[in-house]
């Protein structure tokens, strides 16, 4: 009877140690380092588990073990809940973390950036290359009919909604989501200072941004921004006319033009400051920040006039009666001449 006992004894002693080493084991196997190289993995919306498998064995990504990684996601049952997304597989990562991080969609931020827009479309295309969306989905989701009443804005003010920086954002933002997104950037961006200097100029957020892209248009000097700004504020404050070239160009559709001819300056649109009084019905750009502070911080002074410098140096002579502009403007348009310029 003991002799039976002692055996039982054992052979329960040999399970449990065998357990346990079973559950070592596999503790060691799921947190062992699964990364020989690290890399990037973006998986689109739609990948199923086999995709994934397909990404990581072709992609920059190099593992100890591929198959340890598909035997734990299949015990854990991931390969029946992958998540798209963009993913940074880092050295030392365990495979326990990485089936975990597919499944549950741990995704790892890309980073968004936009300047030097013209147009929603433009943008569209700018925007499409850094996220999962298309451009094309993306452009018709800027162009909704509905879209800038939802925001507050009129259709014409919003390309000014979008404040050019850099944003960290998931790679699966939906064209929803990166509109709200930048909505809540745009809040953001206008501070009480900002808007306490906006109140100083006279003018509304988005007439602020209006003209700032006539400015980030007539000059790319940062230093000058605000005096050109200060010369525009000035001819509002009279009622004159702005007369600013690149409004013609945004008329005629040509950001071309090296001259402007007064064929150009007759077109009726309401973006011909020489035609129209006052600031035209919406940017004209998307402006840069630098822009949109230079107008909130004009410089005060009593130019009325300015004119392209005659040593193509991108700054500008700056007057305050018509006839010193009109001699700055015949020395740019001699110094044209001379080049051949049209």
């Amino acid at each position: 009877m003991k002799k039976r006992i002692k055996i039982a004894v054992g052979a329960f002693l040999a399970l449990a140690i065998l357990g346990v080493g079973a559950a070592a084991g596999l503790y060691f196997s799921v947190k062992s380092n699964a990364v020989q190289t690290p890399g990037e993995v973006y998986l689109p919306p739609g990948s199923t588990y086999n995709d994934l498998l397909d990404s990581l064995s072709a992609g920059e990504v190099k593992f100890v073990n591929i198959s340890r990684f598909d035997r734990i996601a299949h015990y854990l049952n991931a390969d029946q809940s992958v998540r798209p997304g963009h993913y940074a597989v880092t050295a030392g990562m365990d495979y326990l973390r990485l089936v975990r991080t597919f499944q549950r969609g741990w995704q790892t931020p890309v980073r968004v950036t936009f300047n030097n827009v013209r147009t929603l479309p433009q943008l569209a295309g700018k925007i499409a290359p850094q996220i999962a969306t298309d451009s094309v989905t993306l452009a018709q989701a800027f162009l909704r009919d509905t879209l800038p009443a939802h925001y507050g804005f009129r259709p014409e003010e919003l390309i000014g909604m979008f404040i050019p920086n850099t944003y960290e954002m998931y790679w699966t933002v939906t064209p929803e989501e990166f509109l709200d997104r930048m909505k809540r950037e745009y809040d953001r961006f206008w501070t009480a200072e900002r808007d306490s200097l906006c109140a100083r100029t006279g003018l509304s957020r988005n007439e602020v941004i209006t003209l700032a892209s006539i400015v980030n248009e007539e000059t790319q000097k940062t230093d000058e921004m605000p005096r050109v700004a200060g010369v525009y504020v000035n001819r509002l404050r009279r009622g004159m006319p702005l007369q600013a070239d690149p409004t013609v160009k945004f008329a005629v559709n040509d950001f071309t033009l090296r001259r402007i001819l007064f064929r150009h300056l007759e077109v009726d649109s309401p973006y011909n400051t020489y035609k129209y009084a006052g600031l035209p019905p919406g940017p004209i750009a998307m402006p840069s920040v630098r822009a949109i502070d230079a107008v909130l911080n004009y410089e005060n002074h009593d130019y009325y006039y300015f004119s392209a410098r005659e040593d193509f140096s991108g700054y500008h002579n700056f007057s305050r009666t018509l006839t010193e502009h009109n001699r700055a403007a015949a020395r740019y348009h001699a110094a044209l001449n001379r080049l051949g310029v049209r």
